[in-house]
Formats: C-alpha cells, structure tokens, sequence
C-alpha cells in the first residue's frame, strides 16, 4: 500500500463513532530485531535495532543503531544479515542502546512480526539489565494477517511475502531499519482489509487477533451505544433479560463480551442468544450494585448464578410461647420473637441451628406446648441435651433463664456458642476425630457470621432514615439516602453547588419505605449488606440519621436523632 493510500485508509475512519482508540489516533512504534540467533535464555544477544513511530498513517520519527553483541556473531548469521563483527566493533552495547530505545518507544504500541520474538528478546534485556519494562500494549502483525490473508491471497505470512503483496515501497532484507519500514506497510495493509471488517479501534485489533469467536465478532454491534458511565446492563433476548451485570464503565464492560478476554462458555451461550443490550446509567457504583440485585431478583435472569432467588434467605427464630424453641423460618415477622440472619438457604441456617442446639439444652420437638405439658420425654433428655419440659422436668423459671441466654448469643454476643463449640472442636482434634471437628468448625463459622450480619443489618433496618457522603477517587462527593436498610436515592453533587442544598434535592426525590418488622429490613440481604458496606467505608461521613445506628465492628453508636450537615471540604 502506498503512503497516499494509507493516509485515505486513515482519513476514512475519522467519521466512525468508536467503542475504543480510535487507530488513526494511536501512536505505533513499528519495531524490528536482528540477532546472534536462537532465544536470549540460551545466551543470543541483539546485533541491531530499527524502529518506526508513526500515527495516523504517517511517519513522525524513525531509530536505528547496531549493538555489539558481545559475544560471537555465528557466520551463518552474518551472511543472513550482513553484519560483521567489524561493523558492531564500535557500536554501544546494549545497556547504551535500550535506554534510548525505550525513550524513543515510550507512550506508543508496539508493532512487530513475530511480535513474541522482538518483544521477547527486548523484555529480557531490560531485565537482564535492572531497567523497568514499560507495559507496552503489542500489536503482532503475524497474528492479524493470519486472520485475514488467506492461502489464496499469499502463499503464507512471511514478513517479504506480505510486502509483496501490499505493494510495500521497501524490500526486507534482514536489517533492523529497512524490515520495520516494511512491516509499517504490512500494518497499513491489514488495517485497511479488518476495516473492511469492522475493526476501527485499538481494542478491536488487539481482540481481532485473539481467540474471538465469529459469533462475539457478528454481535459487536450491540456494544456501540453503550454510554461511558456507572450502571447496569443487560443482555436481552426479546423480552427475556438473559443477564444483568454492573460495571463503572458501562462501554468498557460491555464490550469486554465481544472481545478475547471473555472465556466463559456460558457468556459465549448468551452472547449467542442475546439481540440487545439496555443500560441505566446510575449515579453511583453503589446505585449501580442496588439496581441490579433488583433486577435480578425480579426477573431471575438464565445466564446469571447468583442472587436470583432472595426469597430462599431462612432465619433462626426463637419463638415467643411458654416454652421457647428454635425454628428455621423464611420471613421475620412482627410476633416477638427473637432472629437470627439471615441465612443464604435452610442448609445454611440448620448449621448454625446446630451450633445452638450443641450449646443450650433447650427443647427441638417442633410443636407447641401447653403451660404444663404432660408427655414423655425423648431421646435428647435422656441423652442430657434437653431440659425436658414436656415431662416436668424442668420448671419455667429455670427454662427461661436458659432462654435468655439464647436470646443474648443471638442478639448481642455469640461469646458462649464460640467457647462451647471451641473446646468440643479441640476435644475432637485431640481423639483425632479430625472430620467431626471440621463439622463443628463450619457450623461456628456459620452461626458467627450471621451473629454479625443480623446484628449489622437489625441496627441499620431499625433507622428510619440515614444520609451519607463520601468523596469518591474522581473528587465528587457522593449522597445516598438509606431507610430502614433499603437505598432510597442516591446523587453526585455536582461542582460548584450548594452541598446543602443538593442533598435537600436527593432527599425530596427519595423513595417512600414502609418500617420493616423489628428485627428485620426494608430489602434483601444483599442489598442491606451492600448498604452496610458502603457506610462502614473509609471516608464516609454521616449528614443526618433518623434513630440510633449502632455499627457492631466499632461498638459505638454513630449517631442519634440529628439534623446536623457533616462538612463537606
């Protein structure tokens, strides 16, 4: 290709919209290598270096210096390239020459043929050498021509066989300078045939090269109107969400699917399946993970694994009746009872209901008893696991005490399931009933996390209303608005606005929740947990709250009943 119909090549790709760099925006560094042979782990050394900087189809600076090896240049090598050990006599090392090369290089995309060898051999010298390496993005031009030059166009892909045929205006001839000079028209050739494939940026090139699947490359056209902004998306089938991420960068995310960086085969199913993407843009990552927790319990998305079933989340209930009991239970409701959670499923839950029953004697039959049960007592009575009321055994005010002290592991401090359950572990590790062990460790695990979890979730649930900021990496602060444990609005405060006055508009436009039963919150666990997250984050501050939050990590309460503005500098 001629240096004229390069730059038309590049000029015809100034109107397209781009998901990436555009390329006629990007800077190459076009790089060749001539050596000692062989590969720098079995001692071969750089003879010369020639490179080409070019942008936007034109040249803007060329290198080019030999290197003394130091070592031996092999006589079959010397004929291959012409260079001698009289020419590289003088010439630096390569500690004097990679220097200057980096320096030339810097800021730019590597281009080579048989990039892995060029690119390799710099790389080790740069290490070899103490110096760092740059983390050059690489373009190889081997591997693109063999997605696009096929048998009929070129007997193979040989750096003077391209040439040849995009009609390069320099002949290879094993020099540093004058390879590179030809490898800048191989890259312009192959740029003009993938624009004809609908490659225009950096990225595509780079992800046409890799293992892209022609379906990925058939739907890239779903990815161009994604906006570059915090959100959710989601890939859709007709009516049907098949799946609902969320992301920072809304474009970068999305069009990662289209792209060698995706391996997953099931997202390789959906890409397949899907006909368009949807967005919303959101005003915060934290919006952003809300939304889609959201979303995804609601339409229960094929193609996505987690969080698409809220509705399986179980509690531990202690029953408020004459003779309290513990139950796994799908809802917390307003009855008096005592909770526990929530759990990620009933199995989840029996765990820690388990670590309970292995350290308070109270009752496990499930029914309810009278005042004064007259039964005969079960197994576990006889076994010393249970005070037995239902035969007399125990009186109320003995049971109760128990229960109290139930009641404190599940609301306050798990203290006393840790000891108990500690020392039955290090007595089984001491008989060497090492599997038994493992089991009482996982339903203490369990049941400590859902200790903290509840206790995290019930504190913030029982706030009416908790606003916050925190000043986020790009410098703006960000508001959310939180009731009852449920995110009710969220907002960036522009630059240059009133703070005061932009959080009383976040506020006026934040959604009604009704109080959840005590204990509880307005929104899944995982929402509440998401909440909980980001106000137990560095660097948030609290503007009002409506209750007492009391947050269980630092055992302080972090506000009550205040109206006060938090500074905002």
């Amino acid at each position: 290709m001629t240096p004229d119909a390069a730059r038309a090549r590049w000029e015809d790709q100034r109107g397209f919209h781009e998901l990436g760099r555009p390329l006629r925006d990007v800077t190459f560094c076009v790089v060749d290598l001539e050596t000692t042979g062989g590969s720098p782990l079995q001692g071969a050394r750089i003879t010369e270096i020639g490179a080409v900087k070019i942008c936007g189809g034109e040249v803007v600076g060329e290198f080019q210096s030999l290197v003394d090896p130091q070592t031996e240049i092999p006589p079959f090598i010397a004929v291959l390239t012409g260079i001698t050990h009289a020419m590289v006599a003088s010439s630096p090392p390569i500690e004097g020459v990679l220097p200057s090369f980096l320096e030339f290089a810097s800021g730019s995309v590597l281009v080579a043929h048989n990039a892995g060898f060029d690119v390799g051999f710099l790389r080790h010298e740069a290490q070899r050498l103490g110096y760092p390496w740059p983390r050059f993005e690489v373009v190889d031009t081997v591997q693109v021509a063999r997605k696009v030059v096929t048998k009929r166009d070129a007997p193979n892909h040989k750096l003077a066989t391209l040439a040849g045929l995009f009609g390069s205006t320099t002949t290879p001839n094993h020099r540093a300078l004058a390879d590179a000079r030809a490898t800048v028209d191989v890259l312009h050739g192959l740029i003009a045939l993938v624009g004809n494939q609908g490659v225009h940026t950096l990225e595509e090139l780079r992800d046409f090269s890799a293992k892209v699947t022609d379906t990925q490359r058939r739907k890239r056209h779903l990815a161009e109107h994604v906006p570059q902004a915090p959100g959710v998306y989601l890939f859709c089938d007709g009516e049907r969400i098949l799946y609902v991420g969320t992301s920072r960068d809304l474009r970068r995310r999305v069009r990662s699917y289209f792209t060698g960086s995706e391996t997953r085969s099931r997202m390789g199913e959906m890409i397949a399946a899907a006909s368009r993407v949807e967005t919303i843009v959101c005003a915060t990552p934290l919006e952003a993970r809300v939304r889609e927790l959201r979303l995804i319990a609601r339409h229960k998305p094929p193609y996505n694994r987690r969080s698409r079933h809220p509705e399986k989340a179980c509690f531990l209930k202690l029953t408020n009746e004459p003779w309290p009991r513990l139950s796994v239970v799908r809802e917390v409701r307003d009855d008096g009872a005592d909770y526990l959670g929530p759990f990620g499923s009933r199995r989840v839950a029996e765990e820690a209901l388990h670590a309970v029953h292995e350290t308070f004697p109270i009752r496990q039959c499930r029914d309810r008893l009278p005042v004064t049960p007259q039964r005969a007592c079960c197994v576990l009575a006889e076994l010393g696991r249970c005070l037995s009321p239902c035969d007399g055994s125990v009186d109320t005010i003995t049971y109760a005490a128990v229960v109290r002290r139930v009641r404190e592991s599940l609301a306050t401090s798990p203290d006393e399931v840790v000891d108990t359950i500690t020392a039955r572990m290090a007595a089984l590790s001491d008989g060497e009933r090492f599997e038994e062990a493992a089991v009482q460790r996982d339903r203490l695990a369990t049941f400590v996390r859902a200790a903290a979890r509840g206790r995290r979730h019930s504190t913030l649930g029982a706030c009416p209303e908790v606003v916050a900021v925190r000043r986020e990496d790009d410098g703006r602060w960000s508001v959310h608005v939180v009731r009852h444990g449920r995110l009710a609005a969220a907002g960036v405060i522009p630059p240059g606005t009133d703070a005061r006055l932009y959080v009383d508009h976040v506020l006026s436009t934040a959604a009604t929740v009704l109080a959840p039963p005590p204990g509880a919150t307005a929104a899944t666990a995982e929402e509440t947990e998401a909440v909980s997250s980001w106000l137990e984050s560095s660097g948030v501050r609290l503007v009002a709250i409506d209750g007492e939050w009391t947050c269980p990590m630092r055992r302080d309460p972090l506000g009550a009943r205040t109206g006060a503005l938090a500074r905002l500098e």
